[in-house]
């Protein structure tokens, strides 16, 4: 199961956001952004939500479970704070459980991004047990592919794909990525979009709508990635009807800032050098991974590679430039499995870097429309951003990883140049609206991977501290968007849903992270 994304923020040469989605669709299934969608209906008069019965959406790959869901649109005011702005709908999907005797309460899931497509997800939820017991509600966040309007920003798909030949950081980088931003800006906002209300805060509220909008009395809410700190901003702003709160990859509202990254991908890697430490034979095979890593860092942003390779998907050889921030972004964004991160990094010191620059290739397939890269900017740009300045995130670089080239350390992992985005997005700074702590007795499961880069395990102890039946799970070995990779993760969510207040968490005890690939010498 491949994870394409920090489902949590934007990628860079080709490698999708950190906290965008980590299981995306691939990009031969990926979908063109609609032009019309049946069922979504366009904006009109701002008036009070309402569900609207109406067919499912229709992806280029069918979606089996989407053939006995209900569906229709949730019609929303864009901006809550204008009574008589226009209404935008979102898609909804309902389906139905396995069970012949379902739970009456059922699940929401919140997507991972922000500006995740949560239609492809449906699979990865149903083949991890979420409509066992009980009905499974999904809903696209405001802007996604299925909505109206749709925040796809085409422009900066083509310029992801183009900067698998770049290098990582330069300004020629920075000037085409500004560009694109400032071409999907201008083309949103012709249309009438209020890009400052595609926030948190609108999102959270679209969710309490839904409830009360399908009728059901409450619900379990289960949210990963930029989708867990949507649920802990709904819960926090509307707790009425939540049973109990799950959070796969936890990124907490109040802790989620621009420098976030840096110490998150410390975090992840130095799991991974201890479970590598920790395993005789990767141990003897790869004794110094952390000093070749830092070396290859250093190696490649100063003599960046340039090779010719054929993507993963086929067809014909593609630029790549390999240098320290693509190989930083990839090792993150999980491009190659964690089992074959220390003999990738072997590799690449021996003169061979195939395996790398081959995953940095991927990229080069355009994919336009999957992702709502406009949700995307606007809650970085007012709520991850803000309070933050560019020598901020180049000392959370130096704190983590000191001797990696300044170049690398200014930039944080998958948000690369996001001042200058954000000067050109301009929308308001609302992290006075969200950058606070969730207060609640209600139960909170989280699972966190060990080896995840994005959203480092060591905020769901600290998040617990104000929720007051809080559960921690980590699972040794595992990246972002933990339950889809771990049936272990499955029982435990399956218990805790069951009952949230004394969820069986044994089985993760005598787990272990896969193996590490061991190559010859």
């Amino acid at each position: 199961m491949a994870e394409q994304s920090f489902h949590l923020a934007a990628p860079v040469a080709g490698v999708t956001l950190a906290l965008l989605a980590a299981l995306g669709p691939t990009a031969a299934s990926a979908a063109p952004p609609p032009t019309d969608t049946a069922g979504v209906t366009g904006p009109g008069t701002a008036a009070a939500s309402r569900f609207v019965p109406g067919p499912c959406p229709v992806p280029p790959e069918p979606i089996e479970a989407l053939a006995t869901a209900r569906c229709g649109v949730l019609e929303v005011p864009e901006n809550r704070d204008r009574p008589d702005g226009r209404t935008i709908g979102l898609a909804v999907a309902v389906i139905p459980a396995v069970s012949a005797k379902p739970a009456p309460d059922p699940v929401v899931f919140m997507a991972g991004g922000p500006g995740g497509e949560v239609f492809d997800d449906i699979p990865f939820l149903v083949s991890s047990g979420l409509n066992r017991d009980r009905a499974l509600v999904v809903m696209a966040q405001r802007g996604n592919l299925y909505d109206k309007p749709n925040l796809a920003c085409p422009e900066l798909d083509r310029f992801y794909a183009r900067a698998v030949g770049l290098p990582s950081y330069a300004p020629q980088t920075e000037r085409l990525m500004a560009d694109a931003v400032k071409q999907c800006k201008d083309r949103l906002t012709a249309d009438g979009t209020d890009l400052g209300a595609y926030n948190s805060t609108e999102n959270a509220a679209d969710f309490a709508d839904l409830r009360t909008a399908l009728g059901f009395k409450e619900w379990n809410v289960y949210g990963h990635s930029y989708g867990s700190n949507l649920a802990l901003t709904y819960l926090r702003l509307h707790p009425q009807g939540i049973r109990a709160v799950a959070l796969d990859s936890a990124a907490p509202a109040q802790y989620v800032s621009l420098p976030f990254a840096w110490a998150n991908a410390r975090e992840g890697i130095d799991n991974l050098y201890k479970a590598c430490a920790a395993e005789p034979p990767c141990k003897a095979r790869y004794p110094d991974l952390e000093r070749t890593l830092n070396e290859q860092v250093q190696k490649l942003e100063a003599q960046p590679l340039t090779l010719n390779v054929v993507p993963p998907q086929g067809g014909d050889p593609v630029k790549v430039v390999l240098d320290g921030g693509a190989l930083v972004n990839l090792l993150v964004a999980k491009a190659i499995p964690f089992a074959d991160f220390p003999a990738a990094i072997d590799e690449l010191a021996k003169g061979n870097p195939e395996r790398l620059a081959k995953a940095r290739a991927a990229g080069a397939v355009a994919v336009e429309g999957q992702t709502a890269h406009g949700l995307t900017q606007s809650v970085v740009c007012s709520e991850w951003l803000p309070g933050h300045s560019t020598s901020d995130v180049l000392k959370a670089g130096r704190e983590a990883f000191p001797t990696w080239p300044e170049s690398v350390q200014a930039q944080a992992p998958q948000l690369p140049f996001q001042d200058e985005l954000c000067r050109i997005w301009n929308v308001p700074d609302r992290t006075a609206d969200v950058r606070v702590p969730t207060v609640s007795s209600v139960p909170v499961l989280f699972i966190n991977g060990t080896f995840d880069m994005k959203t480092g395990a060591s905020w769901a102890p600290k998040t617990a501290r104000t929720l007051s039946h809080a559960t921690t799970v980590q699972v040794p070995g595992i990246g972002h968007w933990v339950v889809p990779q771990s049936p272990c993760a499955q029982k435990v969510l399956a218990s805790f849903l069951n009952d949230p207040t004394a969820p069986d968490t044994g089985c993760v005890a005598g787990l272990r992270w896969e193996p590490f690939t061991i190559t010859p010498k």
